[in-house]
Formats: C-alpha cells, structure tokens, sequence
C-alpha cells in the first residue's frame, strides 16, 4: 500500500464524528491493505511497535521539528516549526505547512527534484521508523534526525501531517483499540468476541489483523499467551462492600498493596519482568529475579505487586517502589538502599496451561501450586464483619487496604469492570493527566508549581478535558522531581503558563466534584491535593470523565 492512499483515508477518518462510519472506513482500510495489514493496523492508531513490545523510537519532539525544519528548506529552523506548533497546536498541521521534496543530503533518497514524492509505501516508513528505533550509541541522535529527515523530504503534505503523528504518537483520528477490533471483525467475517480473545492473548493488532483474514475464527482460537510476552493488566474500579455482596453470592477478598504492578514471565530458564505498562523492567529488580528463581517450579505468566519495605519489614510508600523502576544504573547500590518484596496474586498461565478463562479460586491455587513463596492470600467470605476484620488487617500491616474480587470471574487483560473491586479506607481518589502547568512564585520560581488536571474523554485517550488545578500536598523536594519530569513534555509555554503534553498521570485527593462553568469538563474538584505519581498508568488509562460525572451523581 501507498502511504499516501494510507494518509489520505487517515483523513478521510478524522473528518468523521460517529463511531460506526469511523468503523466502516477502518474496514475498508483493512480489506485493502494487503500485505501491510499488520503496520497498518498499528500504523492507525498511532503505533509503530506491537502493543506487547517495549520497542520504542527512543525520540523527543525536538528530533522531529529539526528534521522538518531540514527538510523545509535552509531558512527554516527547529525554532521555527515549535513555534508554529504554537500557534497551531498540532503537529501534524506544522509539517503538512511546509513543501518538502527539494533537499538533499544523505538522507534525501527519493526523486530530489524538489517537487516532493509521493511514492512512500507504508512497507517503507515502516523499516525506516524500526532501522530509527535500532539506532543506538555515539553519533545515533544524527542518523535518527537523518532518517527522519529523509522520509519527510520525500512526503506529500498529507503524507508529512501522518508521518509526523505517528513518530510522536500522536494520531488523535478517533481510532481506538475497540475501533480496530471491531474493524477486523468486519473485515475478515470473523465474530469480535474471537478477536477480543485472540487480542487479550496476544496484545498485537496487527499479528490478530492477519491471522483473522489469514486463518479466520479457527485461527484466532488458536493463539495462546506465550511466556515472554506482555499482556495487559485486568484493572479494578472503584467499589464496597455492599457493591460486591449485593452483586455475588459471596467475595474474593485479597490484601491491597502500596506498591507497582509487575507481570512475571518465566520459561524455566529465564525471567523476564514487566511493568503495568508493559514496559521491560527486569533488569531493575534483580531481587524479584532472584526469588522467581528460586521459588517458581514451572514456566509461568503471574501478576503481582511489588512494595518497597524497610529494614524491620514494613511496607514503605509507593514513591519509594518507583525509584526502583525508574532506575537504569546503580542497580545493586539502589536495592541496598531500598529493598522489595513480590506479593504475587494471580496466575495467567502456568505449565503449558493458559488460564485467562478459569475461575479466579481455581487460578489462585495453580498459584499456589508453582510458586512455593511470595502468593498473596486470598479469602472468600459473605459477611461484612469478617470482610472488616480482613481489611483492618491489612491496614494494620501498613497495607492500603482491600481488593474485593468475583470468586469465578475470568481474567480479562486490559479490562476494567465490576468482577475486580477496589476499596480504600481514605477519600475516593482520580487518576488525573497533566496537561498544563504554572511556574511558581518567589523561592519557588524555578519550579512548576500549579498543575492543571484533565480526565480522559474518550476510550482512545486522544482528548482530555480539563477539571482543576493542583498546588496542596507537594513538599519542595517533590517540586523538583516533578519538575524534571515534566519538563521533556512541555509543548509551549505563555508567561507563567505551560501546555504539557497529556503523558504524566498523577493521584489527586479531592473532598467534592462541583458543577462548575470553569473548567471544559463542566466540573471542578473541591480542595484536590496530590497524593502521587501513577508512573504505572498511561493517558489511555487515567479516569474518564465518565468516571467523574458518576462520582459526582453519587455524591
């Protein structure tokens, strides 16, 4: 395929507002796509890699304005294109300004006869964008902005608007995962619930996409989880007790944890450790290394809860757990300082069996069965006394709280329903994005200091609606860290204020949601306060606004 034709439906897409003609057209996409239907799955909804991999391009933004800029022409500077991003606010649109096709270099392949080629194939971008994500050591950061450089001098510009979303993530056609899966269904004359399965298990659009045209129902039912591969984490929502025993016969309960989720794959030689986002993290924690070693007897898939602990045993606060995961160098010197413990809750797959389907209790016990030490423990029970008892128990371990959980529930990947309860003692909290910020004031100057919140509006998490701004609740030294972290994202600034990038998600207390005609969401959080960063959680996973209009009704 053309990765014209590729952009031109791309826009085709974004001129349309209902979600079944969006489908339609993604369809029609799929069914023509060719060879190139795995890229293309991806390549729609923004993604370069699987959903699974933890490959990434490894660029900032400003890789891409200097190779628009140097494919704009010698009087065009990096300066320059963020500037007009600026004015436009879109990335796309910047890059799709300019006339590209008339320069030369290295990395200015194509016709170079300075009326810009249209002849890109999707195949192409595609190697390029992996030979850009390979990229690596001394002199990398050039050939990175060389290759991007040689793909928009050869672009249209609608190829250029595509090209330049999809290197910074930042599609925003109204494609979501659902939009994809539902596409394929259609496309192939394969039923969606087979899809959705075949997805939970494999987490890759683009590898579901082919087998469904390739295979068909039969193929799809035939993929399985395979150990090394990272599927999504089975989500909680917020819930009690009456919740849970009005709606089962009796509930799962489990100890909840103040620390990070991590997926556990072993093969019987080799661990590999993820994050909830399924970004690589073995080599951070050496220890749960050593303990999956030493304690799992078969090759397994097992979700779990790492927590930080001191030197009596105590469970420290999650910002101490994140430390770990962020940490890159000085391992060793950085688990001396803060040790971890694996409370391990749930197993996918164990000894050659997947387990997605079977029954919560009886996961709990294959569990149990091949990892010798380090299970959470789990009780059933249907009387709120005992569930008390069960959660003050937890709270006196210097745990957060409970987890209430359907005793026969499935574990669906990337699901967040009813069948996985979360209850905490304190306030209701919301996982919130930053999308804007203010620089403070006096000895606080150099450091943001007033974050603005957004909640996700839609389920593809590309538009955000704005409900508050956070100030209480950060000591000097967290200013800092936040600071740094959200500088990188920082996409245009005007005096004080800043527009951030929707990347960073943070945990806000709040005593009330307000109605409220001064935010865009129609809402304002009453006395928000910052509880922490949720490094674990994404944009496409932070609260909805949904979620906010119904904490507000139930108010």
């Amino acid at each position: 395929m053309e990765f014209g034709e590729f952009a031109e439906t791309a826009a085709e897409i974004e001129a349309l507002s209902a979600d079944t003609e969006i489908t339609e057209r993604v369809t029609r996409l799929f069914e023509r796509a060719g060879s190139d239907l795995p890229v293309v799955a991806r390549f729609v909804q923004g993604r370069v890699f699987p959903a699974w991999s933890s490959e990434t391009l490894d660029i900032g933004p400003n890789y891409c304005y200097e190779a628009v800029a140097r494919a704009a022409g010698t009087n065009v500077s990096a300066a320059d294109v963020e500037e007009r991003l600026a004015d436009v606010g879109d990335i796309g649109e910047v890059a799709a300004s300019y006339e590209f096709g008339g320069q030369q270099g290295l990395a200015a392949f194509g016709s170079g006869d300075g009326s810009g080629s249209t002849d890109l194939a999707v195949a192409e971008v595609a190697a390029e964008l992996d030979a850009l994500a390979d990229a690596a050591g001394s002199g990398s950061r050039d050939k990175k902005i060389d290759i991007l450089f040689g793909l928009f001098n050869r672009a249209s510009p609608e190829e250029a608007r595509y090209l330049a979303r999809i290197v910074l993530s930042e599609m925003r056609i109204g494609v979501g995962e659902g939009t994809v899966r539902d596409a394929t269904g259609a496309a192939f004359d394969v039923p969606v619930e087979s899809v959705e399965r075949a997805l939970q298990v494999s987490n890759d659009y683009g590898e579901v996409a082919r087998v469904a045209r390739e295979e068909g129902e039969t193929g799809l039912d035939a993929l399985e989880l395979e150990v090394g591969r990272p599927v999504q984490a089975m989500l909680a929502q917020a819930g009690t007790v009456a919740d849970a025993l009005d709606d089962w016969e009796e509930t799962a309960i489990e100890w909840k944890y103040d620390g990070a989720r991590v997926q556990i794959h072993y093969d019987g030689d080799e661990v590999s450790l993820f994050s909830r986002n399924m970004e690589e993290v073995t080599s951070a924690l050496p220890e749960i290394v050593e303990h999956v070693e030493e304690h799992l007897d078969a090759p397994a898939i097992l979700d779990g809860e790492v927590v930080a602990t001191d030197d009596d045993g105590d469970p420290l606060p999650f910002q101490e757990v994140l430390r770990r995961f962020r940490r890159k160098h000085d391992v060793a010197r950085a688990r001396e300082e803060v040790e971890l413990d694996l409370y391990a809750f749930d197993c996918l797959h164990a000894n050659g069996d997947d387990l997605l389907r079977a029954p919560l209790t009886e996961r709990h016990d294959r569990l149990q069965g091949v990892l010798t030490k380090g299970v959470s423990a789990l009780w059933t029970s249907d009387d709120p006394d005992e569930i008390a008892d069960i959660e003050a128990s937890a709270l006196d371990a210097g745990h957060e709280g409970i987890m209430l959980k359907r005793p026969d529930s499935a574990y669906s990947p990337g699901r967040r329903g009813k069948n996985w309860l979360k209850r905490k003692p304190d306030v209701e909290t919301l996982d919130l994005v930053v999308t804007g910020a203010e620089w403070g004031e006096g000895r606080r100057a150099k450091f943001l200091g007033t974050f603005l919140l957004s909640a996700r509006a839609d389920d593809a998490g590309d538009e955000f609606e704005t409900l508050g701004k956070v100030a209480t609740g950060i000591t000097d030294e967290e200013l800092a860290d936040l600071t740094e972290l959200l500088e990188p994202h920082i996409r245009s600034q005007d005096g004080q204020e800043v527009d951030i990038q929707p990347e960073i998600v943070f945990e806000v207390g709040y005593e009330e949601i307000q109605e409220s005609p001064t935010y865009s969401s129609g809402y304002a959080l009453r006395f928000p306060r910052f509880l922490e960063v949720r490094d674990d959680k994404t944009p496409e996973t932070a609260d909805s606004l949904e979620r906010v209009e119904r904490l507000a009704e139930e108010q």
